[in-house]
């Protein structure tokens, strides 16, 4: 319902276009309503380009915009790097095989969280 942000640019094309974003704030202004709205930045989508470009490699410019940690291994076996567990269940880490990494989504896994610590981290493409 919108939590996962893949485009912070553009309106999810079921709820219309940017135009028709438009015409509702110009509606309501000219009723004297005011719309409030919830702007996500702590994470985005697993399908955003920011993700898609860091979990690619770990030397592309993106690489640190999320968090990213090594595996541990426990008797042979791969497993997270702690054991936090995400607000709506199951492990807070998610494995990704083209970094050997995990990256971390406190909600969940289809929404990684960005790491704010990176000073190249910004929400300017």
């Amino acid at each position: 319902m919108g939590y996962d942000i893949s485009n912070y640019e553009d309106v999810h094309p079921p709820y219309g276009t940017l135009a028709d974003m438009d015409r509702l704030i110009a509606g309501m202004k000219e009723r004297n309503m005011k719309l409030l709205m919830d702007l996500v930045i702590n994470h985005t989508s697993n399908q955003h380009k920011w993700f898609l470009e860091s979990k690619s490699n770990r030397s592309n410019s993106k690489a640190d915009w999320y968090h990213w940690r090594a595996p541990k291994y426990v008797n042979g076996e791969r497993q997270p790097p702690n054991n936090w567990r995400a607000s709506f269940g199951g492990s807070a880490w998610s494995y990704v095989p083209e970094r050997d990494q995990y990256y971390l989504h406190i909600y969940e896994p289809q929404q990684p969280d960005l790491n704010w610590e990176s000073s190249a981290c910004t929400l300017h493409t």
